[in-house]
């Protein structure tokens, strides 16, 4: 690694790609001659717009994201999402949840505050540890929408086959395993991504949504929570995240300059075929997840001992490895490997787990 860096095994924020850091780098103070940084620049400036111009288009070249869906940038993050989306697409007031770990609960607790919601799948009966069977689901015929977390990053489980959702629209949360792989879009009517996992800094969403899904009844809704005014406005309604959308524009540029979504799907499973290796043949650490179900972005390990886990923590901070800590609400250890992570530091870090396992023995 280069200047100094570590690697970093945070859920979010997390990772970037070194040389989109680098390329921001050279044009912090002067963006391609405009004399300024892009921090400073008005969002309404031509130059500003041909930022989120091409941001937009490469991220649709990235996914294929067909003409009749629309590409928003809105501020708030994933968690605002779990209001806007029931606020704007429950039209009879139903929508079924699939419940598959902390940020799906968190999802289902917001909806219910608009309408019903009627949780069809769960796997809380084992902790969150696999997807549920998705093939069958009891779907009311007057349901909005069935909501999915595609990738649940503080249980590290995802799905690998989408729900059948019976002709109802599919919303899915995307955060911790956006442009991992690749997606078709057609199959969802709803997709978004808080960026901070996978592909920028805090502080914005990426909501890709078909445009019959866009309503303008939404009269006493704020202005603000309607899905049709960031449409309406080219996510230009107030000033937006011009960071984030910079940010993000270098690393769809970046995606693409590796050969685009199949390519980094081959790269993820590279290494994180490393880890799950390891933890499979480990008489120490041992996976939480089924197998069928492992995400390829987090992966959570434990020992089985709180306190030796909280050992492992520091053992590996101590040797150049950050935030591999578990999320305060389930514990343990987690490794998570977005794009950005290579797999030298994956190797690098099973190399330090495997000594510690040894010297651990030793006692």
């Amino acid at each position: 690694m280069k200047y100094g860096r570590i690697y970093n095994f945070s859920a979010g924020p997390a990772t970037m790609p070194e040389p989109v850091l680098e390329e921001i780098r050279d044009e912090m103070m002067n963006y391609r001659g405009s004399g300024m940084c892009v921090m400073e620049m008005s969002h309404r400036s031509k130059v500003f717009q041909q930022i989120a111009d091409e941001a937009e288009q490469d991220l649709r070249d990235l996914m294929g994201i067909p003409d009749n869906y629309k590409v928003l940038f809105i501020q708030g993050g994933a968690t605002l999402q779990f209001s806007m989306i029931p606020m704007n697409l429950m039209k009879n007031g139903l929508a079924c949840y699939v419940e598959t770990g902390a940020w799906s609960k968190k999802a289902i607790a917001e909806a219910k505050r608009v309408g019903e919601v009627k949780v069809v799948a769960s796997s809380k009966d084992k902790n969150f540890s696999y997807i549920p069977d998705c093939s069958d689901l009891d779907i009311p015929d007057e349901a909005d929408y069935v909501y999915i977390c595609e990738n649940e990053t503080i249980h590290g489980l995802t799905y690998h086959t989408l729900p059948n959702t019976k002709g109802h629209v599919l919303v899915s949360d995307q955060s911790s395993m956006f442009l991992s792989r690749p997606c078709n879009v057609s199959d969802y009517g709803l997709i978004y991504a808080g960026v901070q996992k996978n592909v920028g800094p805090a502080g914005m969403v990426v909501t890709i949504i078909r445009e019959d899904l866009i309503r303008d009844d939404l009269d006493d809704l704020p202005i603000y929570l309607r899905y049709k005014t960031h449409a309406d406005a080219g996510s230009m309604y107030n000033t937006p995240n011009c960071w984030a959308i910079y940010v993000c524009g270098k690393v769809f540029k970046y995606l693409k300059s590796i050969g685009g979504l199949g390519e980094m799907e081959r790269i993820n499973q590279a290494k994180a075929q490393v880890m799950y290796d390891f933890l499979d043949h480990s008489k120490l650490f041992y996976g939480t997840v089924e197998k069928k179900d492992r995400s390829l972005m987090n992966i959570p390990f434990v020992t089985g001992d709180p306190a030796l886990d909280a050992e492992v923590v520091a053992y590996t901070k101590a040797a150049g490895f950050e935030n591999l800590k578990g999320h305060k609400s389930v514990g343990g250890l987690r490794a998570s490997i977005y794009n950005a992570m290579p797999q030298a530091g994956v190797e690098a870090l099973v190399d330090c787990l495997k000594k510690f396992e040894l010297e651990h023995g030793k006692e």
